[in-house]
């Protein structure tokens, strides 16, 4: 199963309400999250589901994801999970995803519970800081076997970690 860790895109300091949760990407988030997307597609790398945590920032993050690879085309979808919002359990999403088959995930959340997720599937931290935008490609091939594949950087577009280009 290939799965996709994506950070959110680059948000505004407060929101209008004042809540953390309503916080919008800024222009510049938006896109930045957009030209991570095309290098996805580009790249064949394009999530077929994308489960996002409901905090608007990585609500909208997932949406751009989605329209950008024409998940809607692809018969996918975004989907909102609890287990992706901060201090949920996104392992247990992971594992259940694995148990059903669910090919080509990403899951859009937040830090510092990504690099937490990455860390505990991985048994060792990614070696570069998960910035806004960053999308983190594993394999997962059991439960308990998973490699990194890519860490596609999001201003720069650079693929800094490529283990699918390796040997």
């Amino acid at each position: 199963m290939k799965l996709y860790i994506m950070r959110h895109g680059v948000a505004e300091e407060t929101s209008e309400t004042g809540r953390d949760d309503d916080r919008i990407l800024t222009r510049t988030g938006r896109e930045r999250v957009r030209s991570v997307a095309r290098a996805l597609v580009e790249a064949d790398e394009a999530p077929a589901h994308i489960f996002s945590s409901p905090l608007v920032r990585a609500l909208q993050t997932a949406e751009i994801v989605a329209a950008v690879t024409k998940l809607d085309g692809r018969e996918g979808r975004v989907e909102v999970r609890r287990d992706v919002a901060p201090g949920g359990d996104a392992v247990e999403l992971v594992h259940r995803l694995f148990g059903e088959k669910v090919k080509r995930s990403m899951l859009v959340g937040h830090e510092p519970d990504l690099s937490t997720l990455i860390t505990r599937l991985l048994g060792e931290p990614i070696p570069v800081p998960m910035d806004k935008g960053m999308v983190v490609g594993l394999q997962l091939r059991s439960a308990d076997d998973v490699a990194l594949r890519f860490v596609l950087e999001p201003k720069a577009l650079t693929w800094p970690i490529d283990a699918r280009r390796a040997g």
